[in-house]
Protein backbone atom coordinates (compact mmCIF):
# COMPACT_ATOMS: atom_id res chain seq x y z
CA UNK A 1 0.00 0.00 0.00
CA UNK A 2 1.12 3.36 -1.02
CA UNK A 3 2.62 4.95 2.47
CA UNK A 4 0.92 8.45 1.49
CA UNK A 5 -2.46 6.90 0.84
CA UNK A 6 -2.30 4.88 4.33
CA UNK A 7 -1.35 7.73 6.02
CA UNK A 8 -3.82 10.03 4.32
CA UNK A 9 -6.80 7.22 5.00
CA UNK A 10 -5.68 7.31 8.98
CA UNK A 11 -5.50 10.84 8.99
CA UNK A 12 -8.97 10.79 7.72
CA UNK A 13 -10.30 8.14 9.72
CA UNK A 14 -9.42 10.53 12.56
CA UNK A 15 -11.30 13.19 11.25
CA UNK A 16 -14.18 10.95 10.91
CA UNK A 17 -14.80 10.00 14.39
CA UNK A 18 -14.17 13.17 16.08
CA UNK A 19 -16.73 14.78 13.54
CA UNK A 20 -19.27 11.72 14.62
CA UNK A 21 -18.21 12.68 18.67
CA UNK A 22 -18.28 16.42 18.34
CA UNK A 23 -21.34 16.60 15.87
CA UNK A 24 -19.62 18.54 13.09
CA UNK A 25 -21.95 18.28 10.19
CA UNK A 26 -19.81 20.24 8.00
CA UNK A 27 -16.60 18.15 8.38
CA UNK A 28 -19.16 14.86 7.73
CA UNK A 29 -20.39 16.21 4.40
CA UNK A 30 -16.82 16.58 3.24
CA UNK A 31 -15.77 13.16 4.12
CA UNK A 32 -18.87 10.98 3.39
CA UNK A 33 -19.12 10.82 -0.13
CA UNK A 34 -23.00 11.85 -2.22
CA UNK A 35 -23.83 8.37 -2.83
CA UNK A 36 -22.62 6.58 0.34
CA UNK A 37 -24.36 3.48 1.75
CA UNK A 38 -24.11 2.25 5.10
CA UNK A 39 -25.68 -0.84 6.75
CA UNK A 40 -26.30 -0.58 10.40
CA UNK A 41 -26.14 -3.09 13.00
CA UNK A 42 -29.80 -3.75 12.63
CA UNK A 43 -29.83 -4.06 8.84
CA UNK A 44 -31.01 -1.13 8.08
CA UNK A 45 -29.04 0.93 5.10
CA UNK A 46 -28.41 4.72 5.95
CA UNK A 47 -27.80 6.93 3.46
CA UNK A 48 -25.29 10.49 3.51
CA UNK A 49 -28.75 12.72 3.59
CA UNK A 50 -30.39 10.63 6.05
CA UNK A 51 -26.94 10.34 8.03
CA UNK A 52 -26.07 14.13 7.85
CA UNK A 53 -30.06 14.95 8.82
CA UNK A 54 -29.58 12.40 12.25
CA UNK A 55 -26.55 14.51 13.52
CA UNK A 56 -28.01 17.72 12.28
CA UNK A 57 -31.65 17.07 14.39
CA UNK A 58 -29.38 15.83 17.63
CA UNK A 59 -30.90 12.25 16.98
CA UNK A 60 -26.95 11.28 17.11
CA UNK A 61 -25.46 12.96 20.19
CA UNK A 62 -21.81 10.56 21.47
CA UNK A 63 -20.05 11.57 24.36
CA UNK A 64 -16.98 8.77 23.60
CA UNK A 65 -15.75 7.39 20.11
CA UNK A 66 -12.92 5.67 20.68
CA UNK A 67 -11.32 3.56 18.03
CA UNK A 68 -8.26 0.56 18.37
CA UNK A 69 -7.38 -2.75 15.85
CA UNK A 70 -7.23 -0.55 12.73
CA UNK A 71 -6.93 -2.23 9.82
CA UNK A 72 -6.53 -1.08 6.33
CA UNK A 73 -5.97 -2.80 3.09
CA UNK A 74 -5.17 -1.31 -0.77
CA UNK A 75 -7.60 -2.89 -3.37
CA UNK A 76 -6.98 -1.13 -6.31
CA UNK A 77 -7.50 2.51 -5.88
CA UNK A 78 -9.80 1.91 -2.89
CA UNK A 79 -8.77 1.50 0.92
CA UNK A 80 -11.26 -0.76 3.02
CA UNK A 81 -10.65 -0.23 6.46
CA UNK A 82 -12.00 -2.17 9.60
CA UNK A 83 -11.40 -0.70 12.86
CA UNK A 84 -13.32 -1.58 16.65
CA UNK A 85 -14.81 1.83 17.70
CA UNK A 86 -15.93 1.89 21.55
CA UNK A 87 -19.02 4.41 21.30
CA UNK A 88 -21.26 5.76 24.44
CA UNK A 89 -23.61 8.31 23.53
CA UNK A 90 -27.23 8.50 22.60
CA UNK A 91 -28.23 7.56 18.94
CA UNK A 92 -31.81 7.81 18.08
CA UNK A 93 -33.47 8.11 21.52
CA UNK A 94 -31.62 4.78 22.83
CA UNK A 95 -28.49 5.27 24.61
CA UNK A 96 -25.26 3.60 23.61
CA UNK A 97 -22.54 1.72 25.42
CA UNK A 98 -20.57 -0.84 23.63
CA UNK A 99 -17.92 -1.49 21.10
CA UNK A 100 -18.74 -2.04 17.05
CA UNK A 101 -16.40 -2.75 14.39
CA UNK A 102 -17.06 -0.59 11.66
CA UNK A 103 -16.09 -1.59 7.80
CA UNK A 104 -15.57 1.63 5.72
CA UNK A 105 -14.25 2.10 2.11
CA UNK A 106 -12.74 5.23 0.79
CA UNK A 107 -12.15 6.67 -2.46
CA UNK A 108 -9.72 8.95 -3.65
CA UNK A 109 -11.62 11.61 -5.11
CA UNK A 110 -9.65 14.78 -6.94
CA UNK A 111 -7.26 14.10 -3.90
CA UNK A 112 -10.07 13.65 -1.31
CA UNK A 113 -10.81 10.48 0.65
CA UNK A 114 -14.21 9.83 0.56
CA UNK A 115 -16.59 6.73 2.66
CA UNK A 116 -18.42 5.53 -0.22
CA UNK A 117 -19.60 2.55 1.66
CA UNK A 118 -19.82 1.15 4.60
CA UNK A 119 -21.18 -0.97 7.93
CA UNK A 120 -21.26 -1.95 11.69
CA UNK A 121 -22.07 -4.64 13.79
CA UNK A 122 -22.38 -4.98 17.47
CA UNK A 123 -19.27 -6.74 19.25
CA UNK A 124 -20.47 -5.88 22.43
CA UNK A 125 -23.06 -3.66 25.09
CA UNK A 126 -22.80 -3.11 28.90
CA UNK A 127 -26.70 -2.64 29.26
Amino acid sequence: MDATHKAQVIDNEKKLLLAMKTNNVELLDQLLHDELLFNGPSGETATKAMDLENYRSGNINLHTVESSDLMLNMVGDDVVVAVTVEILGNYLGQEIDGKFRYLRVWKLFENNWKVIAGSVVTLSTDN
